[in-house]
């Protein structure tokens, strides 16, 4: 939902009425996708997932949004749509929601403490055109500073047709500039390095090295973060550290290379913990543990900078077939 992480939580808010303060959006239609640009803080028009939202009371909410058949870096995985395009969807629907029906200002910073979906890949087959959508947003445990929103827990339901493809949540909290200043102290300069060397792209379902997030490390199933700063998804604003969607992705690049074959997950929970920083190294540790579902497969994956975690992933998904060493992903 946010592309901050941080690293303590606020204790000086208090719960109020779960309700949205007055001057909402309410049954605001989008006409254009650049029109939200600014709410969902997305630079470029076609990152832009949602079309259009509606309140239906003080905490639930429907939006529509298309999934596109072809983006540059939200890439069909084995003939499905990706499945980090459900945790973008959500991330985008929690800002635009917190901007148009809570009043939070623009110019504000969001903090993500953790995001899970779950995904049903019969349904998720890619098409030759975008995919329409319906989305059910629920918001809880809605706290206030004051009169700005605070944080809140979301839930999200997606529909295609009228059937649930996906459902996911997270909590958020909110910041103004000057508590993100205080928080950042001494970091708001901070500006990423060049990328260093990426792994082989087929090996975590890349079909070039701009979007591989993994970089080569000592040691059995183990990388270094890589993030390239001129990438026009993941870094499509100037920020002072890691995007945490950044980090999401690492962790599925890391589940890809540790289940081979065409792994597609089907129920991913990330934490965070800190902020990942630009200017010590980030290392990716990852391991298959036993699944809660039966026949799945589930990789752990966890982040260190500095001996502390970043975070910490389960992806659970269908095994497949292994993929011969150096075949292309299909």
């Amino acid at each position: 939902m946010s592309q901050n992480v941080a690293t303590h939580r606020d204790r000086t808010t208090t719960a109020v009425s779960d309700a949205p303060e007055p001057g909402g959006a309410g049954a605001a239609r989008i006409q254009a996708a650049a029109a939200v640009k600014e709410f969902v803080h997305r630079a470029a028009a076609d990152d832009v997932l949602l079309t259009g939202w509606q309140r239906q009371d003080a905490t639930r909410f429907t939006l529509d949004a298309s999934w596109p058949a072809g983006h540059r870096f939200y890439a069909a995985l084995h003939g499905r749509h990706a499945p980090t395009l459900i945790a973008e969807t959500l991330r985008q629907a929690a800002m635009l929601l917190a901007h148009t029906e809570f009043a939070v200002p623009v110019g504000h910073a969001f903090l993500m403490w953790d995001l899970n979906y779950t995904a049903h890949p019969e349904l998720l087959r890619t098409g030759p055109g975008n995919l329409p959508l319906k989305l059910d947003f629920t918001c809880s445990k809605i706290r206030r500073r004051g009169v700005q929103l605070a944080s809140m827990t979301c839930q999200l339901t997606i529909r295609r047709a009228g059937e649930v493809i996906a459902t996911g949540g997270g909590s958020l909290t909110c910041t103004t500039p000057a508590a993100y200043r205080r928080l950042r102290q001494g970091r708001l300069a901070a500006r990423p390095p060049a990328p260093g060397a990426a792994v082989p792209p087929q090996t975590v379902n890349r079909t070039g090295t701009t979007d591989v997030v993994l970089g080569p490390a000592p040691g059995r199933l183990r990388w270094q973060l890589r993030a390239d700063p001129a990438h026009r998804t993941m870094f499509d604003h100037t920020g002072d550290h890691i995007p945490g969607m950044v980090l999401l992705e690492a962790a599925h690049q890391a589940a890809y290379a540790t289940a081979s074959g065409d792994f597609y997950p089907t129920s991913v929970t990330i934490s965070y913990n800190r902020y990942a920083e630009f200017d010590t190294p980030c290392w990716i540790q990852a391991r298959t543990v036993p699944a809660p579902t039966p026949g799945a497969l589930a990789v752990l994956v966890t982040c260190l900078q500095d001996d502390q975690r970043v975070f910490n992933a389960l992806l659970e998904g269908i095994p497949g077939r292994p993929r011969p060493l150096g075949a292309e992903p299909r």
